[in-house]
């Protein structure tokens, strides 16, 4: 039986553009492109997780709006329930701590990634949205 693994993801959103995070060489999916963020603590809300998670991997504060996407997908090391949130950075400028790579991508710009395959559901749904300046 494969572990469950509740995970949380940024869509931080600026100037019409989308963060996208390149995983570390070292990590399990190494160098695929990920919406930043991670796993949801016990006693911990998915949005509590994800600022909590944003600060920790790029030293940077996000508000948290609507929910983009909710995606299951089983990997060989277990089965990733992964939600996606819309953001917008409130304080600090993401900073490389964790990731090899950050990029702000137009969201017709986002399949030129090899997105993780967790992450892709959402990269669609974003393609057919239209964000305009805040």
């Amino acid at each position: 039986m494969k572990k469950d693994i509740h995970v949380v993801g940024a869509v931080i959103v600026q100037n019409e553009k989308i963060l996208c995070a390149q995983r570390s060489s070292s990590s399990s999916l190494a160098l695929q492109w990920e919406f930043p963020g991670g796993k949801i603590e016990a006693n911990e809300t998915p949005q509590n997780a994800l600022i909590r998670e944003i600060q920790e991997e790029m030293d940077c504060e996000v508000s948290i709006g609507e929910q983009v996407e909710h995606t299951v997908y089983e990997y060989d090391f277990g089965i990733v329930h992964l939600t996606t949130f819309l953001c917008h950075l409130i304080h600090g400028e993401p900073k490389l701590l964790e990731h090899h790579a950050i990029q702000w991508l137009l969201p017709s710009e986002l399949d030129s990634l090899t997105w993780a395959p967790a992450d892709i559901p959402a990269v669609q749904k974003l393609q057919q949205m239209t964000f305009s300046q805040k």
